[in-house]
């Protein structure tokens, strides 16, 4: 009885994530965007089928008992593409939201947003190096 409790919470409460992850993606429009950006807009069955997978991989990862071990440069290329992944995601939302043109206006850099943004990506990578470099052994 208790395993059919448990199953059915564990399950009503992967449906409740995926539909908020849905929902995040298909209301602030991210991946039509990124699309439409990068002139991709026919290879929308690779973009349903990257992201299926990568959920479903995500989910093994999560709940897997199987542990990986990957040689350093393996290592590299996987944090390379999370980094590139959480990258484009918060780009892609900062743009469906238009938060560069606000700030830049409210701080008054509106001639120079480029500047902005490279301060903004430059400030990004030097934080994430330090927090490797100094609290990752």
């Amino acid at each position: 009885m208790t395993i059919l409790v448990e199953i059915i919470i564990g399950f009503s409460a992967g449906v409740a994530v995926g539909t908020g992850f849905v929902a995040f993606l298909t209301v602030l429009g991210i991946i039509p965007r990124l699309m439409q950006i990068s002139h991709s807009v026919s290879h929308i069955h690779s973009y349903e089928l990257a992201v299926m997978t990568g959920v479903m991989f995500g989910i093994y990862l999560s709940f897997g008992d199987v542990p990986f071990s990957f040689p350093i440069v393996m290592l590299i290329v996987w944090g390379a593409l999370h980094g590139i992944f959480i990258g484009m995601l918060a780009g892609a939302l900062t743009e469906v939201l238009n938060v560069f043109p606000l700030l830049a206006k409210r701080i008054g850099f509106e001639d120079q947003v480029f500047i902005l943004l490279m301060a903004l990506v430059l400030g990004k990578i030097a934080g994430s190096l330090f927090q490797w470099v100094i609290f990752v052994n």
